[in-house]
């Protein structure tokens, strides 16, 4: 299956994320309302950030399948992890205004007891998410997509999220009323450490950083093939979900230039088998002592 067809089964999950987000975020909102509850707002709050999110990794998706063009000799699979950058940004602007709003109704006491509906409202939403999560990470694995395996990990979050919203409600059922705003300052914290992650994976691919254990997996790829007498020089970086490598090799100095040619194209034909890898750039030389 091609990159670009990968691409579009890709966009099923942020479609089933949007929708999800959609139907969550409305009734998580409208129950925090008439429910009173700063937990179950902040969470319905998170949703809303998701769906933008969500719509940014489709986006990202439909542009990644656009074929190279004059000004993108490579394609365009960045645009799949600016994507992920953008929904970064809007997750962390969220994540604050909600710490900033919980901090303010603790220190001025602002607190009620909320309805039991938010409680089991939160708990339904986090069954509906872990569902989500457990489908988008698969399809992510499938289709080797970034931006919906960082989906999938906001999936889980927020899944994580609604629980800790149903404990903060019900400790407050209790008689612990500051522990609604309590748990919806940590709802806060979860939004702004998972979009910090995503924010870290996606600057450094954008950076063409490239994990070092890959790296020598590759070499290691390339050295097991016979006419390879030593590889000098590997390197490799992401183009969205793509991994393009430029590698240099040793071979015997008395080969013909023919034969050199066959044995790149062995190379690129074993990196494609061993480690998916579909664009590879190999540069011969001759072996010396």
């Amino acid at each position: 299956m091609s990159e670009y067809e990968n691409l579009k089964r890709g966009e099923r999950g942020a479609w089933v994320s949007i929708i999800a987000y959609l139907v969550l975020a409305s009734v998580k909102l409208l129950v925090a309302y008439t429910g009173e509850s700063e937990a179950l707002r902040a969470d319905g709050l998170n949703n809303t950030t998701d769906v933008v999110a969500s719509i940014a990794v489709l986006v990202g998706l439909k542009i990644s399948r656009k074929p190279p063009d004059e000004d993108h000799h490579y394609g365009h699979f960045r645009a799949e992890t600016i994507a992920s950058l953008i929904a970064a940004f809007i997750m962390m602007t969220v994540g604050i205004e909600v710490i900033i709003g919980t901090v303010q109704d603790l220190i001025h006491q602002e607190t009620s007891q909320p309805s039991l509906l938010t409680a089991w409202t939160a708990l339904g939403a986090a069954g509906v998410m872990f569902g989500v999560y457990r489908y988008n990470l698969n399809l992510s694995q499938k289709v080797n997509s970034p931006s919906l395996y960082a989906a999938a990990q906001d999936n889980r979050s927020d899944a994580l999220v609604s629980i800790g919203a149903c404990i903060g409600i019900f400790g407050a059922q209790l008689g612990l009323f500051w522990l609604d705003p309590l748990a919806g300052f940590i709802v806060g914290l979860i939004i702004c450490k998972t979009a910090w992650d995503i924010f870290k994976e996606a600057t450094h691919s954008l950076t063409d950083g490239y994990e070092e254990g890959q790296i020598e997996h590759i070499r290691t790829t390339i050295s097991g093939h016979p006419d390879v007498w030593a590889v000098k020089d590997v390197k490799a970086r992401l183009q969205g979900s793509q991994t393009l490598v430029e590698a240099t090799i040793h071979v015997d100095p008395h080969i013909t230039i023919q034969q050199g040619h066959e044995i790149t194209d062995e190379v690129e034909a074993l990196l494609k088998k061993e480690n998916d890898i579909r664009y590879a750039h190999i540069h011969i030389e001759p072996y010396e002592e």
